[in-house]
């Protein structure tokens, strides 16, 4: 028998803007993201060191999560959420400081703090370090977003039995160009997780 499984929370970063289940919690002026995001992440009390090390994509991916998954209430050794993960420009904004790091010939040095967030899924593993997080993650690269293989996915995870809860979404980034969608499934909610409600979270601000 299929199960149904329901949203009980989702987040947007956007417009220098973050919000929780459609409400705004921090808005900023400043339209350069670097400073953007480093002001919410002091607004938003989130304590983790190694953020300020982190690469734009995964700032972002970071603190999308962040504010969802610091209300779960999450076990301190090990929490069975699963994270799927998808954008359209994969991790360009590192690969291009990447490229030009080896191209300087003048000065060449590629950094190894540039070069290890050449991969998109870098992201996830901050995620599942902060929060202990030790289920399946994905990070699947789509020309759009892509609510039906979020859906299938997810649940698929959740009724095999394979995760708990899933924290799944969009987060993309691309010079100083940024969009962050989260939202996490489980077995109660009042949001049905099905693709017309999870393109209508998408689309809601």
């Amino acid at each position: 028998m299929t199960k149904t499984f329901h949203i009980k929370s989702y987040s947007h970063i956007k417009n220098q803007t973050v919000s929780v289940n459609g409400q705004a919690i921090f808005r900023d002026e400043n339209e350069d993201f670097p400073l953007f995001i480093k002001n919410a992440y002091k607004f938003l009390k989130t304590d983790y060191p190694k953020f300020f090390k982190m690469d734009n994509l995964s700032k972002l991916a970071f603190l999308a999560a962040d504010v969802l998954l610091k209300n779960e209430n999450l076990n301190e050794e090990e929490n069975n959420i699963a994270l799927i993960f998808s954008n359209k420009a994969s991790s360009l904004d590192t690969d291009r400081k990447h490229q030009a790091a080896i191209e300087n010939e003048a000065e060449y040095f590629p950094s190894p703090a540039v070069f290890v967030y050449t991969l998109p899924n870098i992201c996830l593993g901050e995620i599942s370090i902060k929060h202990r997080l030790y289920s399946e993650n994905s990070f699947f690269i789509f020309d759009r977003f892509n609510a039906e293989h979020l859906q299938l996915y997810t649940n698929s995870l959740l009724q095999s039995g394979k995760a708990e809860k899933v924290l799944c979404g969009w987060v993309d980034f691309d010079d100083n160009s940024y969009e962050a969608f989260l939202y996490l499934v489980e077995n109660v909610g009042k949001i049905e997780h099905n693709t017309e409600e999870i393109t209508r979270l998408y689309n809601i601000l």
